[in-house]
């Protein structure tokens, strides 16, 4: 993707004020980096180094704050995890910016000030539910501020408010559909979209939950360090591809090992920097979300740049039997065996001395489930020259999850 000369002289401004700030990581990152000499793309690619997950980690708490801490108005945080949690502090302008993006996903949906903007992400260190209202309210739309979990309440509150936008992960996104089908209660609700993020889902499940519920589905991209969700996210038009705001980021996609760019359709690595954030400012931060740049222009005419929808975490990636998996490659499989849901959950174990990846895959009534798991086990033979154990359930045996579903388990190394 082309940078523009606007985009290169925030990137410089942007270097130029974080060495100034006297901050630690940023003077030692940047010390052998003069933007003066960044005249071009190219120079930025060959003389600007990434940011990796792991350094902003060691920079807890407040070692990313390139503000005086009186300018900090809020921090957010990532979960922590796998590792020490990731600080990041917002200055009043990144929190306003960040509303101006979300309510520009809104926008972009075709979601206006009439709707009724049912929020389920979680509220707190988590960026997701706040960046969901604070976009609402920026559009001049209803929030409806629930958060996750007691669904029975939010069913409740669905109907009697009358919410027309669901804003959830796809796995709770799910769950609530399948409620609504349960309870028979799918003439109350009044809902028209649905806004999710958070975690990659396959076309299965987005189909499942629009043909439950009725509603049209849109991506939103974004990661804690980052604003947040709301950088990004699919338009009305549908096609493939969510448009990213590159007058707030600019995006590289990059070979994960080389580290150098793809081809525009080609698959690699997100890499982003932010172009005006004031509070910690990344550049070239290393996402580990994979996915590919859309050529062309969009029929809706907007002029951001698009990326495909995630296929996965290059750290989401399992190797069995000299195989590379991830979601995107079992969900491949799964939908083009018929009577499959969306819903699968895969397990690797070293059993007598060899790797065994059990696909549990739920099918819908009336399936013969022989022939599923038949179909599966053959599909995943002739594409990936493996051959996994298949256990075939009922719709609804797996667990459901009011946030994100982990999808692999990989027992080996326990």
């Amino acid at each position: 993707m082309k940078m523009t000369e606007v985009q290169l002289e925030q990137i410089k401004n942007q270097i130029r004020r974080v060495k100034a700030s006297g901050n630690p990581f940023y003077v030692e990152r940047f010390k052998n980096v003069n933007p003066d000499d960044i005249k071009t793309q190219e120079d930025f690619e060959s003389m600007v180094p990434f940011v990796t997950k792991q350094e902003l980690r060691e920079a807890y708490p407040l070692g990313l704050a390139a503000v005086p801490e009186e300018k900090i108005v809020r921090i957010h945080s990532s979960s922590g995890t796998t590792g020490a949690p990731v600080v990041i502090p917002y200055t009043q302008k990144d929190v306003d910016d960040w509303a101006t993006m979300f309510a520009r996903c809104y926008e972009l949906a075709g979601i206006t000030n009439k709707d009724r903007i049912h929020i389920t992400p979680g509220y707190g260190l988590w960026t997701a539910g706040i960046g969901f209202q604070a976009g609402c309210e920026k559009l001049g739309a209803m929030a409806i501020p629930m958060g996750p979990g007691n669904t029975e309440k939010q069913l409740q509150m669905m109907q009697d408010l009358g919410s027309t936008v669901l804003c959830a992960t796809s796995s709770y996104a799910l769950l609530i559909a399948e409620q609504v089908e349960a309870r028979g209660i799918g003439k109350n609700i009044k809902l028209k979209k649905g806004v999710i993020g958070s975690e990659r889902w396959g076309e299965k499940m987005r189909k499942r939950i629009e043909s439950i519920l009725g509603i049209e589905l849109y991506d939103i991209y974004g990661l804690t360090e980052c604003y947040g969700p709301g950088i990004g996210i699919n338009c009305t038009k549908q096609t493939e591809g969510m448009h990213i705001f590159d007058d707030f980021v600019y995006t590289e996609i990059l070979d994960p090992q080389t580290g150098k760019p793809v081809s525009d359709g080609e698959v690699g690595e997100i890499t982003l920097t932010t172009l005006v954030k004031e509070g910690a400012p990344l550049i070239r931060f290393r996402t580990h979300d994979l996915a590919a740049f859309v050529p062309g222009e969009c029929p809706c005419g907007r002029k951001y740049p698009r990326i495909s929808q995630i296929l996965g975490r290059s750290d989401d990636m399992v190797k069995v039997k000299g195989n590379i998996i991830f979601p995107s490659t079992i969900e491949d499989v799964i939908k083009s065996v018929p009577g499959t849901s969306s819903e699968y959950r895969a397990v690797i174990e070293h059993v007598d001395g060899k790797d065994q990846m059990t696909l549990f895959v739920e099918v819908e009534g009336g399936t013969d489930r022989t022939e599923a798991a038949l179909g599966i086990q053959y599909n995943f033979k002739q594409k990936y020259n493996m051959t996994p154990k298949v256990e075939v359930v009922g719709i609804g045996e797996l667990p459901r999850s009011e946030k994100k579903t982990k999808r692999i388990e990989d027992k080996r190394y326990n």
